[in-house]
């Protein structure tokens, strides 16, 4: 098969698309034959080094995907050749004792399609039956590739971690990304206003069709500042936070007593100090949580399908292009997520 992979560590040029060994299914596994794959910021991680691939190199990147099923090992059963699929990223062992609690995000063998093993950027992929579900009919390959990382994580700590509630107050950082993007729109679905920040004036507006009531140019404004004038000098209840370093820190200013701040991820970088006595003199809580459940990936189809989530597609990019998208990203021009097409 052709795919995008890298061999050694750097930026976008070291991104070659070329013959790739073929992947082939064990009795539990699928191969997909992939129809959209989107990209994100892990995968950045993954082929500068920050996040060496734990399988070692060649890698192919890419954790959400869309496609159809091609092939299906002997025990792999209730699918059929040509299904359209989307595939659940998360890999556990269901065996340790964090899975047999229902808590697979955090099995000790946890691991991502795209980044412990082979991901989407590719015409083939292969993943654990369990992790297959069914796309529905009404949702594109495209739309779909941009729902089980980005929307699933931003849903699983909005709406299982932090409870959102109709009425309460959420800073959003970064509304350009896929997390961003999702999260404002989610966070709306509770009922909760939203702010967010933008890093361009371009972005203003596609943040306000997403929901945003209040979007601060953090390149021009300090968006604490903003969030207390916002508020009326009280804070946010909750603030979704994927940057790290100075963001985290100043992130936790911005809330009011009992907030909380929910990290899902460290794009700037994996450090961030926090004032402690903000902590325990507010009774604040940092929530750290990554993607959700395949459940909630199922509820969120039903959302999408009726309409009240939109997945936020910015470009797609020819697979053998895939150099061009991965330095896209990395110039942060997207407005919402950046897709391949095999």
């Amino acid at each position: 098969m052709k795919a995008a992979f890298f061999k050694e560590h750097g930026g976008a040029e070291k991104i070659l698309y070329d013959d790739y060994r073929d992947p082939v299914p064990e009795a539990t596994e699928v191969v997909v034959r992939v129809r959209a794959c989107a990209l994100n910021h892990v995968d950045m991680l993954l082929l500068d080094g920050r996040f060496p691939p734990p399988e070692g190199l060649p890698h192919v990147n890419g954790c959400e995907v869309t496609g159809t099923v091609e092939a299906t090992g002997a025990a792999a059963t209730g699918l059929s050749r040509g299904q359209r699929v989307i595939i659940f990223p998360g890999l556990a062992c269901g065996h340790c004792e964090y899975c047999l609690r229902g808590e697979r995000t955090v099995c000790v063998r946890y691991g991502y399609l795209g980044a412990h093993k082979d991901g989407g950027y590719a015409e083939l992929v292969k993943a654990p039956a369990a992790n297959i579900l069914p796309l529905p009919d009404a949702i594109s390959f495209e739309a779909g590739a941009a729902l089980p990382l980005a929307m699933l994580t931003s849903w699983h700590a909005l709406v299982a971690q932090a409870e959102v509630r109709p009425g309460q107050t959420v800073l959003v950082q970064a509304a350009g990304s896929g997390v961003g993007s999702a999260a404002i729109q989610i966070a709306r679905l509770c009922g909760a206003r939203v702010m967010t920040t933008v890093g361009s004036d371009d972005k203003i507006e596609f943040a306000r069709s997403l929901g945003a009531e209040h979007v601060v140019n953090y390149r021009r404004q300090d968006f604490v500042d903003e969030a207390k004038k916002w508020t009326a000098k009280r804070g946010v209840d909750v603030v979704v936070e994927h940057i790290g370093g100075d963001t985290f820190e100043r992130s936790v200013s911005a809330l009011t007593r009992l907030g909380k701040l929910l990290t899902i991820g460290s794009h700037d970088t994996h450090w961030g100090r926090v004032d402690l006595r903000h902590l325990y003199s507010k009774n604040l809580r940092i929530i750290g949580t990554n993607l959700g459940t395949i459940l909630e990936l199922r509820t969120i189809l039903d959302h999408v399908v009726e309409g009240r989530l939109r997945p936020v597609i910015d470009r797609a990019f020819p697979l053998k292009e895939t150099g061009a998208a991965v330095q896209y990203v990395l110039d942060r021009k997207n407005k919402g997520k950046v897709l391949l097409l095999p």
